[in-house]
């Protein structure tokens, strides 16, 4: 959850009232919120580098308040008393208008062709004659770090640029250059670089360098310049010092690029509804116009207002309460969320600033925060249930006692592993394992699902080499493979693995393993109604060194001594009997 962090003497005056630190957590929890932590700017310096470098440090009082990750219009001062004011019934839920001014005087944003490779969506707006002062300044420069760390997913998906329009002259136009081609002077920088230089430039930088990896690998740098040349940022790593706001500035041109055009909107919304309540007319934001490559054109900021209906009885359903149609409204509206009675149901209009109210059942938890879930009685259930464990869990654990018991050590590897592991280390094609892949792997250790277990074991003791021999190992976990006849295609499957690992194969002792495992589960070694063991070749094992266990009258696994090959790839030196049974047969 992002904490944001509020001067308290400035939040209560915002407020128009003050609290203790007891009544002002109270009130955090009626609204869905946590006051996580009263401190001081000194304190903080305090804890994290000493008291020696505390000395001066402003000792005005912070609340630090954990916000929910999807409510982004509470991430600032602005936000949070706004809705608290609502909440409390303070005041009403301001109406968000969106100025087109006459033609010749709106701001164009052009993107160019180049842009599509690298962040091909922007948008723009601009909030006209707005009055900072230091705090509200701070607080505009807050929210846009906030979001960039949320929303933005720290700038991969959006990066927010701010800039004094007084400075420049539009129309605006965002391209893509060759690194070589850009230069400007970077925002609190004394001479101009070129892209490539700001790239080192920033490499040692406790906070842009997070940011390079973005765009340095690209042939092309995404830039925003003004008509006269000016650079206004290079997204998403720095502004140009040109165009910089300060408390003085006016009129602010606003501009947001991304790799996604929904989140883009979003933020733009946000930051201008937060913030135009301080224009010379509040909650009113002038729009700019967005031209795109193909030359279409859109107006931004969007500011829209939709409309959802949700039964009364689903709200009092799903929360366990009774509360009548007007009510909830009432309830509803309180969190920034207009509602009224139309008929049996409940109309209510999602505001631009509730980018989190995406189903009915945002609403339905909103309509509960509202309510105060301490309020709501507490009552039996209508359907009489009694916990029981899983019987495949229950064999399980019984299992992994008695396997300790004989001597094994249980081991715990990754359900993931490498498309190497389960095929080509196993001797195996991986057309024939019915492994299921990840579609996006963020890592070569971890392309498919197991398909066995036989690998994660066989790496455990590779990493465990020095250990005294021998090495006896053992997992029950879940394997999956593909299976066209479920829902979701994929099915999972409760494994039994075991491995042996010595100057000898040891095979006496995994066939003693599957002998006492079977025993354990009252199986008696007959063809007719218990287990057997038949010879077989498998490609993992040594030829003639392999047998295929039979139960229920059915195949339910293999066991025998590794093949050197098999043993050599996952860079062991000594052979290695195995044994892997599927055990949901036996439950």
């Amino acid at each position: 959850m992002p904490t944001v962090s509020v001067k308290r003497d400035l939040l209560f005056q915002a407020l128009g009232r003050s609290y203790t630190d007891e009544e002002f957590n109270e009130l955090c929890f009626e609204f869905g919120l946590e006051l996580d932590e009263v401190t001081s700017e000194k304190d903080i310096i305090s804890k994290e580098k000493g008291e020696e470098k505390a000395k001066g440090a402003s000792e005005i009082v912070l609340y630090k308040i954990d916000v929910p990750a999807n409510r982004y219009d509470l991430l600032c001062l602005e936000g949070l008393v706004r809705g608290l004011q609502v909440f409390k019934g303070r005041i009403d839920l301001p109406r968000y208008e969106k100025i087109i001014p006459p033609q010749g005087e709106l701001q164009r944003l052009i993107i160019t062709e180049e842009t599509g490779q690298i962040r091909p969506h922007a948008v723009a707006a601009v909030l006209r004659d707005i009055t900072f002062t230091k705090e509200r300044y701070d607080s505009f420069i807050d929210l846009q770090e906030k979001l960039h760390q949320n929303i933005c997913r720290r700038r991969a998906l959006v990066a927010i640029g701010t800039h004094d329009l007084d400075t420049i002259s539009g129309p605006f136009t965002f391209t893509a250059k060759a690194p070589s081609e850009i230069k400007f002077k970077p925002l609190n920088q004394s001479q101009e670089y070129t892209a490539s230089q700001i790239m080192d430039l920033y490499r040692t930088d406790s906070h842009l360098r997070h940011y390079l990896h973005l765009i340095e690998n690209k042939p092309l740098y995404p830039v925003i310049y003004d008509s006269n040349g000016v650079v206004l940022s290079m997204p998403p790593i720095i502004n140009g010092d040109h165009t910089k706001i300060s408390v003085n500035t006016r009129n602010v041109f606003i501009e947001c690029t991304g790799t996604d055009l929904t989140k883009a909107k979003i933020v733009l919304d946000i930051i201008v509804t937060m913030f135009s309540e301080y224009c010379a007319k509040p909650f009113t934001v002038e729009a700019a116009e967005v031209v795109y490559p193909n030359k279409k054109t859109h107006i931004y900021p969007e500011l829209a207002y939709r409309k959802e209906k949700v039964k009364p009885e689903l709200i009092n359903k799903r929360v366990g309460i009774s509360e009548t149609p007007s009510s909830l409204a009432e309830l509803l509206t309180r969190m920034c969320l207009k509602s009224h009675v139309v008929g049996n149901t409940l109309e209510i209009e999602i505001p631009p600033t509730r980018a989190d109210v995406i189903h009915a059942c945002d609403i339905v938890e909103d309509a509960a925060i509202a309510y105060g879930y301490n309020n709501i009685q507490m009552t039996v259930p209508k359907t009489y249930t009694i916990a029981n464990q899983l019987p495949l869990n229950k064999l399980t654990e019984l299992l992994r006692m008695d396997l300790a018991a004989a001597g094994f050590t249980e081991a715990l590897t990754f359900a993931l592993c490498s498309q190497e592991d389960i095929a080509d280390k196993l001797g195996m094609d991986l057309s024939a394992t019915k492994a299921v892949r990840i579609a996006n792997p963020k890592t070569a250790e971890f392309q498919v699902a197991r398909t066995t277990l036989l690998p994660g074991l066989l790496k455990t003791i590779a990493a465990n080499r020095k250990m005294p021999l021998p090495l006896k190992l053992f997992e029950i976990s879940d394997i999956v493979v593909k299976d066209p006849n479920t829902d979701v295609g994929a099915r999972n499957y409760r494994h039994l693995g075991a491995v042996y690992y010595n100057k000898s194969p040891g095979f006496e002792i995994i066939h003693g393993l599957l002998d006492r495992v079977m025993q354990l589960l009252e199986v008696p070694p007959s063809e007719e109604n218990g287990y057997t063991i038949k010879a077989t070749e498998g490609s993992a094992f040594f030829p003639g060194r392999c047998a295929e266990i039979f139960a229920k009258g059915q195949s339910i696994g293999k066991l025998g001594v590794l093949h050197p090959d098999v043993i050599t790839k996952f860079e062991l030196t000594m052979p290695c009997s195995a044994l892997e049974i599927n055990i949901e047969p036996f439950v």
